[in-house]
């Protein structure tokens, strides 16, 4: 039987324009146990000034792990997205992420398939990818962290697509992140029915709900969004989603994937009271 913890991607104080500092500070008050950073190589002016969450890992692993035990919550995943198709990025990006992660007993990072240049075909695109993840999976094979992909562009916005991205480097390092909301809204099959082919390979779920308005809004004209509303507050069926997720006997993480701070802590509440005995609770 699967079982659940609870954390809360670091987007959700992005319009509050927090700090790293002050977001870990917040998601505490709010409740939660866990955390998903979002990292980026070099520096970035509005982190740097604390108007953006996201952490650089130019920084000492330890020093964002000194942050977090000052407030008593634990890294959970690291939001490591990284261009699959842009190796010269993302191999460096990918990699030191999980480095990141492997101080900070973080399982999991995560990325997609970002955007697909207009000089790449198919064939290229997926060479490319294969040559990003075949470097990106020696050191998570090392590390013992997984990459986790999600639904977020051209080729995952279909379950068959995503898993030939997972299967182009057969390792149990690189699995799923499933995206309630941006599998939603591409629009192109039944996202309950693509979670159910993914399922066995999910080690990791953004939970992102998507309000009536944004789904009548962009449902099928996009592959994916940044943040969702609360959960429960939108067209996301979370029953069916734990349901289907069930008989998968494994730990997973729900990262909280929204756009406020009010929202961040309407989600805690809703996902509580929703999972019920799958929860695992810190207490």
């Amino acid at each position: 039987m699967a079982t659940f913890k609870i954390s809360l991607n670091m987007e959700y104080c992005r319009s509050a324009d927090k700090g790293f500092e002050e977001g870990v500070k917040i998601a505490r008050e709010i409740g939660y146990d866990y955390i998903e950073p979002m990292v980026h190589t070099g520096w970035e002016l509005l982190s740097e000034v604390q108007y953006f969450h996201s952490f650089s890992m130019e920084e000492d692993p330890l020093y964002m792990r000194e942050i977090c035990d000052r407030y008593h919550i634990k890294v959970s995943s690291l939001s490591g997205h990284s261009p699959l198709m842009k190796p010269e990025a993302a191999v460096s990006r990918l990699t030191r992420a999980i480095q990141f992660a492997t101080v900070l007993n973080a399982p999991f990072v995560n990325t997609d398939e970002m955007v697909k240049p207009g000089w790449m075909d198919d064939e290229f695109a997926h060479q490319t990818m294969k040559y990003t993840l075949t470097k990106a999976n020696l050191v998570a094979a090392r590390h013992r962290v997984h990459i986790c992909i999600e639904p977020h562009g051209i080729y995952t916005k279909t379950a068959e697509g995503l898993l030939k991205i997972v299967n182009l480097v057969p390792s149990p390092w690189i699995g799923v992140n499933w995206d309630t909301g941006n599998s939603y809204l591409a629009g192109i099959e039944d996202p309950y029915e693509g979670l159910d082919l993914v399922k066995d390979k999910v080690r990791h779920i953004h939970a992102k709900d998507i309000s009536m308005a944004h789904a009548e809004a962009e449902r099928g004209l996009v592959t994916g969004t940044p943040v969702g509303c609360a959960c429960g507050e939108g067209v996301v069926e979370w029953e069916k989603i734990f349901e289907i997720m069930e008989p998968v006997d494994r730990e997973i993480f729900l990262s909280v994937e929204c756009g406020t701070i009010e929202q961040a802590e309407k989600s805690l509440g809703f996902l509580r009271e929703t999972l019920g005995k799958l929860l695992i609770s810190e207490k």
